[in-house]
């Protein structure tokens, strides 16, 4: 009889275990970098700072 009861209990428990089912996986969306607006945005500021220097050293 404690043996038929265990088992009642177990089966109990293990249905409850598997009573939300299986979940869909949750994806974040992909990051997708903004392009510059300018294709010679890495010239401009090593030619301001020579300009600053240039100005610097003329006076």
């Amino acid at each position: 009889m404690k043996k038929l009861a265990l088992a009642a209990v177990l089966s109990v428990a293990a249905t409850t275990a598997f009573a939300g089912g299986v979940a869909e996986p949750v994806m974040e969306p992909e990051v997708v970098e903004a392009a510059t607006s300018s294709s010679a945005g890495g010239i401009v500021v090593p030619l301001l700072l020579l300009l600053v220097v240039a100005a610097a050293a003329a006076n």
